[in-house]
């Protein structure tokens, strides 16, 4: 059984690609979101251009946190430009000697023994699920990881990867506005196979939505909806999100304090299921059929 707190912290923005924070500032924030208790934690090799999960590990050691009491969750598979790496084209490499390595530089810079979950961050058109699997099972039976997973997987790519091994996680991009997974198969295939749903980017595309229609009819039904749950529309959007069956558990990258107070809130919100359809007719612009 995969253990996952109901929102996780994503990691991405916290180093060379965001705030750069120091290991001070990101030890007290990592105590913070545990206190909260939002235990899990997002990464992937390359964020910060392969630096963040280093920094994220030394910044762990020196909090009061318990490895036990949280979830490292990684992912590997995109060969990213970087002065860390001799790429010359960003590309994907699924083959086994990579992710077994990659999963061992993940533990050595995150300081740990084991990855609670590793996932394959995107498909690769050259992927063999077989070989895939034999590297998830090698780094299972070695005790590397404990669960493993994709990220971005559709459908098909899903069964692919389900006809060598069990999936534990898909992490997709799902929002009010990126909400293709309702209808494509995605979340349907999670549930009948007992896949873990996490969401990133559960807030950004409304924010930076440019299509003024769609960002009124939303911004309509918010003023109302706001009001009648008496929360923000961050809240909203996030118990937008909680409500599918399939229970998507949300990646929240802020580094703010108040902010993530706020996003707890949203767990106690019971969207009704009409107010849910509201939502999703002023995102789509049309009603349902």
């Amino acid at each position: 059984m995969v253990s996952i707190s109901n929102l996780v912290a994503g990691t991405m923005y916290w180093g060379q690609w965001g705030k750069s924070m120091s290991t001070k500032e990101m030890c007290r924030l990592i105590e913070f979101y545990q206190e909260q208790g939002i235990s899990t934690f997002d990464h992937a090799d390359i964020y910060g251009g392969y630096t963040m999960e280093a920094a994220f590990g030394h910044a762990f050691q020196m909090s009061s946190v318990a490895r036990g009491q949280v979830q490292f969750v990684s992912k590997c598979g995109i060969q990213y430009l970087s002065e860390n790496r001799p790429n010359e084209v960003i590309h994907y490499d699924t083959s086994r000697a990579y992710i077994i390595a990659s999963a061992e530089a993940s533990l050595r810079h995150l300081q740990t023994d084991y990855l609670d979950t590793l996932l394959i961050h995107r498909p690769s058109p050259l992927m063999h699920p077989e070989e895939v699997m034999m590297a998830a099972e090698q780094l299972k039976k070695e005790g590397k990881i404990l669960h493993f997973g994709v990220s971005n997987f559709l459908p098909s790519q899903m069964d692919l990867m389900s006809s060598e091994g069990v999936l534990d996680i898909n992490q997709i991009e799902f929002s009010v506005i990126r909400h293709n997974a309702l209808f494509d198969g995605t979340l349907d295939r999670m549930i009948q196979h007992n896949i873990v749903p996490m969401a990133w980017g559960p807030l950004r595309s409304y924010y930076e939505l440019k299509d003024y229609n769609q960002k009124n009819r939303l911004k309509h039904e918010f003023s109302k909806l706001c009001i009648k749950y008496n929360c923000t529309e961050d809240q909203l959007l996030l118990a937008w999100i909680l409500k599918h069956p399939s229970q998507i558990h949300p990646i929240i990258g802020t580094t703010k304090t108040d902010r993530i107070e706020s996003a707890l809130q949203a767990l106690s919100i019971e969207l009704s299921t009409e107010d849910w359809f509201k939502i999703l007719v002023a995102a789509q612009g049309h009603d349902v059929p």
